[in-house]
């Protein structure tokens, strides 16, 4: 039975708000990807220009294959060796992806959290949700609740909670070259 902070966070979500909750390492930002609306006014809060594309988080990889086009047995071993885990993976994006998620890129940036309230936020929403970190676009992210309300006062709900001791965000990888962006 989720807790009434994790039912307000996901009524928000439905209601094509703006949460903040706790990861591994900094708070993110979320809404709905495909809530085309939401998705703009998350990157105008965050002052985040829309072509640099933005993370997408899920509580397992089922609710990240409508973003992605099929990939290769190999990346998929390296998909299930890292995951749950910190490790964001940039992925061939599904022709059905959203152009806002995925900015001026034709992959789509993907993880699977290890983070039990995040996934149990995932999880009961139905879907992954967008993460980019809890911050306007040049200042530090944010790492608790205080530091979320301080920057960012306009948002609909910030689920409260810790974040997992991590002290780095997640490292970033092209699945196809094995590149290590972040």
């Amino acid at each position: 039975m989720p807790t009434w902070k994790l039912r307000q966070a996901i009524s928000t979500l439905n209601d094509g708000g703006i949460i903040a909750y706790p990861t591994e390492a900094v708070y993110g930002l979320g809404c709905d990807p495909w809530n085309i609306e939401a998705v703009q006014r998350l990157l105008e809060i965050k002052q985040r220009p829309w072509h640099k594309g933005l993370i997408l988080i899920a509580a397992d990889f089922n609710q990240l294959q409508d973003f992605i086009a099929p990939v290769s047995a190999d990346i998929l071993k390296q998909l299930e060796a890292s995951w749950p885990g910190t490790t964001t993976w940039l992925l061939p994006a599904s022709p059905d992806t959203p152009f806002y998620l995925t900015g001026a890129h034709n992959t789509i940036a993907v993880r699977v959290t290890a983070h039990k309230q995040t996934a149990d936020l995932c999880r009961e929403f139905g879907g992954a949700i967008i993460s980019t970190s809890a911050n306007l676009t040049g200042l530090r992210p944010a790492k608790t609740s205080h530091q979320v309300h301080w920057q960012l006062p306009e948002l609909d709900y910030v689920l409260t909670g810790s974040c997992s001791g991590s002290n780095q965000p997640s490292t970033i990888k092209d699945a196809k070259t094995g590149e290590v962006i972040r």
